[in-house]
Protein backbone atom coordinates (compact mmCIF):
# COMPACT_ATOMS: atom_id res chain seq x y z
CA UNK A 1 0.00 0.00 0.00
CA UNK A 2 1.31 3.49 -0.96
CA UNK A 3 2.08 5.65 1.72
CA UNK A 4 4.12 9.35 1.76
CA UNK A 5 7.28 8.54 3.83
CA UNK A 6 8.97 11.97 3.35
CA UNK A 7 8.48 15.19 2.50
CA UNK A 8 11.49 17.50 1.43
CA UNK A 9 12.48 20.22 3.58
CA UNK A 10 14.58 23.39 1.63
CA UNK A 11 17.34 24.03 4.14
CA UNK A 12 20.21 26.81 4.21
CA UNK A 13 22.58 24.39 6.39
CA UNK A 14 22.18 20.79 7.16
CA UNK A 15 23.81 20.96 10.58
CA UNK A 16 21.85 24.12 12.23
CA UNK A 17 18.10 22.30 10.71
CA UNK A 18 19.55 19.47 12.73
CA UNK A 19 20.40 21.43 16.02
CA UNK A 20 16.70 23.03 15.51
CA UNK A 21 14.61 20.28 14.73
CA UNK A 22 16.81 17.87 17.52
CA UNK A 23 16.89 20.50 20.05
CA UNK A 24 14.48 22.88 20.08
CA UNK A 25 11.02 20.57 18.51
CA UNK A 26 12.44 16.80 20.03
CA UNK A 27 12.56 15.14 16.77
CA UNK A 28 14.69 12.42 16.28
CA UNK A 29 17.88 12.31 14.00
CA UNK A 30 16.93 8.88 11.95
CA UNK A 31 19.36 9.31 9.54
CA UNK A 32 22.15 11.37 8.11
CA UNK A 33 24.57 9.56 5.08
CA UNK A 34 26.60 11.32 3.64
CA UNK A 35 25.91 10.66 -0.21
CA UNK A 36 28.90 13.18 -1.45
CA UNK A 37 31.33 15.66 -0.40
CA UNK A 38 27.98 18.39 -0.40
CA UNK A 39 25.24 16.32 -0.55
CA UNK A 40 23.76 13.98 2.93
CA UNK A 41 21.08 11.46 3.04
CA UNK A 42 19.26 13.38 6.02
CA UNK A 43 15.65 12.51 7.80
CA UNK A 44 14.16 13.73 10.84
CA UNK A 45 10.66 12.47 13.18
CA UNK A 46 8.77 14.41 15.44
CA UNK A 47 8.60 12.55 18.59
CA UNK A 48 6.33 9.50 19.18
CA UNK A 49 6.24 8.80 15.66
CA UNK A 50 7.63 5.77 13.52
CA UNK A 51 11.65 5.93 12.22
CA UNK A 52 10.60 3.14 9.98
CA UNK A 53 7.76 1.93 7.94
CA UNK A 54 4.60 3.97 7.55
CA UNK A 55 4.62 7.43 8.81
CA UNK A 56 6.20 10.47 7.37
CA UNK A 57 9.13 11.72 8.28
CA UNK A 58 10.67 15.49 6.45
CA UNK A 59 13.97 14.73 4.78
CA UNK A 60 16.44 17.93 5.36
CA UNK A 61 17.36 19.23 1.55
CA UNK A 62 20.76 21.38 1.40
CA UNK A 63 19.65 24.46 -1.10
CA UNK A 64 21.82 24.01 -3.93
CA UNK A 65 21.70 27.45 -6.18
CA UNK A 66 19.97 30.78 -6.47
CA UNK A 67 16.38 29.36 -7.18
CA UNK A 68 16.76 26.89 -4.19
CA UNK A 69 17.78 29.47 -1.24
CA UNK A 70 15.24 31.34 -2.24
CA UNK A 71 12.62 28.69 -1.51
CA UNK A 72 14.54 28.56 2.17
CA UNK A 73 11.76 29.41 4.62
CA UNK A 74 8.79 30.11 1.85
CA UNK A 75 8.47 26.94 0.42
CA UNK A 76 4.38 27.85 0.50
CA UNK A 77 4.40 31.47 -0.56
CA UNK A 78 3.48 32.46 3.18
CA UNK A 79 0.96 29.93 3.95
CA UNK A 80 1.26 27.24 6.94
CA UNK A 81 3.39 24.48 5.58
CA UNK A 82 3.81 22.02 7.89
CA UNK A 83 1.36 20.58 10.93
CA UNK A 84 2.84 19.05 14.27
CA UNK A 85 -0.04 17.48 15.92
CA UNK A 86 -0.02 16.68 19.73
CA UNK A 87 -1.39 14.82 22.30
CA UNK A 88 -1.12 17.76 25.08
CA UNK A 89 -1.17 21.38 22.79
CA UNK A 90 -0.63 23.28 26.24
CA UNK A 91 2.74 21.16 27.72
CA UNK A 92 4.26 21.00 24.08
CA UNK A 93 2.89 24.87 23.67
CA UNK A 94 4.81 25.54 26.95
CA UNK A 95 8.14 23.45 26.45
CA UNK A 96 8.28 25.24 22.81
CA UNK A 97 8.10 28.54 24.42
CA UNK A 98 11.06 27.76 27.00
CA UNK A 99 13.29 26.56 24.51
CA UNK A 100 12.50 29.93 22.14
CA UNK A 101 9.96 28.95 19.46
CA UNK A 102 8.46 31.75 18.11
CA UNK A 103 4.79 31.72 18.04
CA UNK A 104 3.82 34.19 15.31
CA UNK A 105 -0.28 33.06 16.03
CA UNK A 106 -1.50 32.92 19.51
CA UNK A 107 -3.35 29.73 20.20
CA UNK A 108 -7.03 29.41 19.43
CA UNK A 109 -9.36 26.94 19.53
CA UNK A 110 -11.12 25.81 16.17
CA UNK A 111 -13.29 22.69 15.32
CA UNK A 112 -10.78 20.18 14.77
CA UNK A 113 -8.53 21.64 18.10
CA UNK A 114 -6.38 24.37 19.90
CA UNK A 115 -4.13 25.67 17.31
CA UNK A 116 -0.96 28.24 17.36
CA UNK A 117 1.37 29.08 14.26
CA UNK A 118 5.01 28.91 15.30
CA UNK A 119 8.15 29.53 12.68
CA UNK A 120 10.94 27.22 12.12
CA UNK A 121 14.59 28.69 12.11
CA UNK A 122 14.29 29.79 8.60
CA UNK A 123 10.75 31.35 8.73
CA UNK A 124 8.49 28.27 7.70
CA UNK A 125 5.28 28.56 9.37
CA UNK A 126 4.02 25.40 11.05
CA UNK A 127 0.42 24.53 12.86
CA UNK A 128 0.98 23.21 16.66
CA UNK A 129 -2.41 21.35 16.91
CA UNK A 130 -3.86 19.59 20.28
CA UNK A 131 -7.16 18.12 21.25
CA UNK A 132 -9.43 20.40 23.45
CA UNK A 133 -12.00 19.12 25.52
CA UNK A 134 -14.61 18.91 22.88
CA UNK A 135 -12.39 17.57 20.81
CA UNK A 136 -11.30 14.62 22.48
CA UNK A 137 -14.90 13.27 23.03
Amino acid sequence: MPYIAQLALVVADYDEAIRFYVDKLNFTLVEDTPLSDTKRWVRISPPGSPTDGPGCQLLLAKATDDEQHSRVGNQTGGRVFLFLNTDDFWRDFDQMTRKGIQFVREPTEQPYGIVAVFADLYGNLWDLIGPTVSAKN
